[in-house]
């Protein structure tokens, strides 16, 4: 009798749409540590299924990146989510991901590396440094043995070259063409002589000089910490010899890295903007801020996300070695126009907020709109996505 009480108590208890008590926050918890580790044997079964892909690509010489398919992956996942009630933006970002891991994946099972391609010995001169260290890793994932030569090892570079049949200089700017000239004369005719410094008319005419090799001038366009080549830029300057350069550049894509051919002198100009220009802005808002008396702590409780993120991109730059940075915009040949032109706009500007002149302040403003053109709707969608990520880590 009291059973059916209690049934029927439960059910005019639900007709009046009274709630079920929540669950104990600790077996919530559980419960969802529990799907947690579930959802990590599903990513762990699909990256099972990745490598079947991979292997079949290199099995009939398909890309690892198919945008046509990721865009229906994506599409689809984000139109699974909002059937499902799932914020579909932040959906998207984690499939993103995975499509970023599964090509990384991709590439270390070396699925664009052609199955009837010769394993090279590749001679890596700084293999110690920090870019050293990704290129011997990078060479070794794509089936290659590479000869490391330091400051701490007993194999000389002379050596290393003479051995092998790829030589790679990865030693500071200041010390890129010393090296090339020493090593160079050993590297054989038949081989590859190459460096990876960040100014490039220099350092290539160096290498054509010294040796009647094959020559190449690569700049990666990223620092040793990422945390995935996949997508990464490098630049790629031919100096002789087609043969080594298609080599190289299909190993480099093979990899998943992102290959622009140019020359050397419009390298070096290009740079002038994308690292001298860049460099000098942030140390110039660094050295402002150091000298201006305000602790940097009483600012950041008034952050705003986009604030937080030039913060960040300052701080980053500042936590690197000086001896980097220096010959980077020392070096580079047009430094002394781009930190002219820098310095006449600051001139300018300051001149038109300290007389107050709006209009003036608006033309410049327009100016600037108009140079940007187009890209301002990229930078508004992609800002503002690393703006989430950086709220969402805060």
């Amino acid at each position: 009798m009291s059973h059916h009480g209690e049934t029927g108590g439960e059910r005019h208890g639900a007709a009046q749409g009274d709630a079920a008590p929540p669950r104990p926050l600790a077996v919530v918890r559980a419960m969802i540590d529990a799907l947690d580790r579930d959802l990590l044997q599903i990513l762990a079964r699909r990256m099972a299924l990745v490598g079947e892909v991979a292997a079949w690509k290199r099995q009939h010489g398909i890309r690892i990146r198919d945008p046509l398919r990721e865009q229906e992956v994506l599409q689809d996942r984000h139109d699974r989510a909002v059937e499902l009630g799932l914020p579909p933006g932040e959906i998207e970002s984690i499939f993103r991901v995975l499509l970023r891991s599964s090509r990384d994946q991709q590439a270390a099972l070396r699925a664009e590396v052609p199955s009837g391609a010769a394993p090279r010995t590749v001679a890596v001169i700084g293999g110690h440094g920090k870019i050293g260290r990704v290129l011997v890793r990078l060479f070794g994932d794509l089936g290659h043995q590479p000869l490391v030569v330091d400051r701490d090892t007993v194999l000389r570079a002379e050596e290393a070259a003479a051995a092998a049949e790829v030589t790679v200089i990865s030693v500071p700017i200041d010390q890129t063409e010393a090296v090339v000239r020493a090593v160079g004369p050993h590297v054989p005719a038949t081989g590859l002589l190459m460096d990876v410094t960040s100014i490039k008319a220099a350092p290539m005419q160096a290498m054509l000089e010294s040796t009647a090799a094959s020559v190449v001038g690569t700049h990666p366009m990223f620092g040793p910490n990422v945390h995935t080549l996949q997508g990464q830029r490098v630049v790629l300057c031919r100096g002789r010899g087609d043969v080594w350069a298609d080599w190289l550049a299909s190993m480099l894509a093979a990899r998943g890295l992102v290959i622009t051919e140019t020359t050397a002198e419009h390298h070096d100009r290009i740079m002038s903007v994308v690292q001298v220009l860049t460099h000098f802005q942030t140390q110039v808002q660094g050295l402002t801020l150091a000298r201006l008396g305000l602790p940097l702590s009483e600012t950041l409780p008034f952050t705003s996300p986009a604030y937080l993120l030039e913060l960040y991109v300052a701080a980053r730059h500042f936590a690197q070695d000086p001896a980097l940075y220096g010959p980077i915009e020392m070096r580079n040949p047009a430094t002394t126009g781009i930190t002219a032109a820098y310095g006449r706009a600051v001139a300018e500007l300051a001149e038109v907020l300290a007389g107050g002149d709006q209009e003036r302040f608006s033309q410049l403003f327009g100016e600037v709109r108009a140079f940007f053109g187009d890209f301002t709707a990229e930078a508004l969608v992609q800002s503002s996505f690393l703006i989430d990520r950086i709220v969402e880590r805060s």
